[in-house]
């Protein structure tokens, strides 16, 4: 059973050390996002990547719409990721819509988690009243038509929004060839999932301590959202960073690392 997970997943770990971090990629990415993260924690960490089913390398015989249809069946793939490992007190760190997998998946089984490091989160993509999402509903269900009727335009459209970073279109290409080569059918319910998903209410039963990164000019995440997330969530540190775009790890990893790194050492600290 727990190979059958690993393989489902396409989980591989490697590094070294007692305390574990599990990696979580976000919407249209897969593990390889994290290639400039690993090599700063895996002298000293056992490091645990993989791929959401419908993503990378996962298996995509796996797939099970009815499952895949909110983000709890994420954080159940997580959570049986952790039982085939064993791993108590991890440390997850989620990217983009990620975070909230992790959020679901530490309020499941708190056990399972020592921290959690939130990058680029949001618990709600659409504005509602006072809430600042980023997206009025329309933009969402706009966003969404375009991807069911081209695409491969929708990933080009979307890829420099998302990345920014303008001087690095090297960036973006990459994000771009991501998003193409994730199956159209189980990314658009994929996006769905993400865009249409509001964990606002589930915030409050968080216990596990958590670091929320938030990205300076992000475009699907923005300021107001990190500090939205902050304010709700118990047990929560907010770093502001001067990297741009929602995809830091790729774009200001130094940043990103030294960011994580602090914030773990003073954990232990404590």
């Amino acid at each position: 059973m727990a190979t059958d997970i690993l393989s489902r997943n396409h989980v591989r770990v490697f590094g070294q050390g007692r305390r574990s971090i599990v990696l979580a990629h976000g919407f249209g990415c897969d593990q390889n996002m994290w290639r400039f993260i690993v090599p700063a924690f895996e002298q000293d960490y056992r490091l645990i990547l993989f791929d959401y089913v419908g993503s990378g390398q996962s298996d995509p015989q796996a797939y099970d719409p009815q499952r895949y249809s909110q983000l709890q069946g994420y954080a159940e793939d997580i959570l049986e990721i952790c039982a085939a490992l064993s791993l108590e007190k991890a440390i997850f760190v989620g990217h983009s819509v990620s975070s909230m997998i992790g959020l679901l998946a530490a309020i499941a089984a708190p056990d399972r988690f020592e921290r959690l490091v939130m990058i680029g989160p949001s618990p709600c993509y659409i504005n509602d009243q006072d809430y600042v999402g980023g997206f009025e509903q329309e933009d969402i269900d706009q966003l969404l038509d375009i991807m069911e009727k081209n695409y491969l335009g929708w990933a080009q459209f979307l890829a420099p929004v998302v990345m920014q970073n303008s001087d690095r279109p090297e960036l973006s290409q990459e994000l771009e060839a991501s998003f193409c080569s994730t199956d159209p059918t189980m990314a658009m319910q994929f996006a769905k999932t993400t865009f249409y998903g509001d964990n606002r209410d589930d915030l409050a039963q968080m216990t596990v301590p958590s670091l929320i990164l938030q990205c300076a000019e992000d475009a699907i995440a923005p300021a107001a959202v990190g500090h939205y997330l902050h304010q709700h969530l118990p047990h929560s540190t907010l770093a502001l960073m001067t990297a741009t775009g929602h995809c830091p790890q790729l774009s200001h990893p130094e940043e990103t690392i030294r960011l994580i790194k602090t914030y773990l050492e003073a954990a232990t600290l404590n």
